[in-house]
């Protein structure tokens, strides 16, 4: 018959892991009673409460709703970034090219997208210009309203928008959202302004994407068939073809060039740079 387990063990272990608890629920309550007895050497710790009182002083409930459209502002950045400028374009292009490459994780997703937000600011420098310009100079100035600020604001972005979207891509979401035609681009709402940008924004890239691909697809089709004519049908072609690709892509300078074509593919915007 087998030895009956020693219990002590178990035991020790229960009476350290009381000893553990009893000291994490006391330990708070030692130190503020050391804190109550005034030891002077202790620094005080601060405390934050949120409380709501009546403002008399309506400059105070200007700032206080300033600074929650500023914090509304600077959480919706990253979807106004995407949503309302070339960044969607820049980075789908990107996106096709390292695929078309074969380089799988290479250059990884930080550099890329680190890459494509420069060129946005690049790209969008006039049009923010003209928003510092029109809007955010006299609203600092207290010269206009912060609703004219808004509107202000929005016409160098709409304008910018127009200027990149297909008639035929901003007349399906007018006509899904029962709008009449307009007559004019004011007319136009901005909520159906910026899905028919986003749109043709993506058919852009997809078409750049498919131009990228192609000398890429013929580099592969090549290695393919030499490596079917020898009868190695055991080794990958895409083996052989990247260092053929990045050759290629190297000799003709491809990011200088890529870059150059997205950033010509604005247009107007691109050329007051």
């Amino acid at each position: 018959m087998g030895q009956r387990p020693d219990p002590k063990p178990k035991g020790l272990a229960a009476l350290a892991l009381l000893l553990a608890l009893g000291l994490f629920l006391l330990g708070p309550l030692a130190a503020g009673e050391a804190w109550a007895q005034g030891s002077g050497n202790m620094v005080p710790i601060p405390t934050v409460s949120l409380s709501l009182d009546q403002a008399d002083d309506s400059d105070r409930i200007a700032t206080v709703i300033n600074v929650m459209f500023l914090l509304t502002v600077l959480a919706l950045a990253p979807s106004i970034l995407v949503m309302m400028t070339c960044f969607v374009r820049i980075i789908v292009v990107f996106g096709f090219l390292r695929q078309a490459m074969g380089t799988q994780q290479t250059p990884p997703n930080q550099v890329i997208i680190s890459l494509a937000l420069f060129m946005t600011f690049f790209i969008m420098m006039p049009v923010w210009r003209n928003i510092e310009a029109s809007a955010y100079k006299p609203f600092m100035a207290n010269e206009i309203t912060q609703r004219e600020a808004f509107d202000r604001a929005m016409v160098p972005v709409r304008d910018f928008m127009f200027m990149q979207t297909r008639e035929k891509d901003l007349a399906l979401f007018m006509r899904i959202t029962g709008e009449d035609k307009p007559l004019n681009r004011e007319e136009v709402p901005t909520l159906s302004l910026i899905p028919a940008f986003i749109i043709s924004e993506l058919k852009t890239a997809f078409t750049i994407g498919f131009l990228l691909y192609m000398p890429f697809l013929v580099i592969d089709l090549v290695i393919a068939s030499v490596l079917l004519s020898m009868g190695m049908m055991m080794l990958p072609p895409v083996m052989i073809s990247l260092p053929f690709k990045l050759m290629l892509f190297v000799l003709v300078d491809g990011w200088s060039l890529i870059a150059g074509s997205v950033v010509r593919s604005f247009g107007d915007v691109a050329g007051t740079l």
